[in-house]
């Protein structure tokens, strides 16, 4: 099976600084990360980001993100998906 999102909930986790969302592979769930270096490269601030900043820029990037995460998954099947800048050269 392929990884789906069909929930567009996310939430930002400030002590590991990255935004969590959920990923379904059949009736398994997948923990899915995306770090804020990735997110912070969609934003064009002076100040430091909030977590209202990362999550908008989540939204922004959702479609780049979720295939990043689809990659991710499919090379190598686990309960949980960290992306970082790595998975967006």
């Amino acid at each position: 099976m392929t990884l789906s999102f069909p929930n567009s909930a996310r939430s930002y986790d400030e002590t590991h600084r990255r935004v969590r969302f959920t990923g379904y592979d059949g009736m398994f769930e997948v923990k899915c990360f995306v770090t804020v270096d990735v997110l912070a490269r969609g934003l064009a601030l002076r100040t430091p980001a909030a977590e209202r900043d990362y999550l908008e820029a989540f939204d922004r990037m959702r479609a780049i993100i979720l295939d990043a995460a689809k990659r991710a998954y499919n090379s190598n099947a686990q309960a949980t998906v960290l992306l970082d800048v790595s998975n967006f050269r």
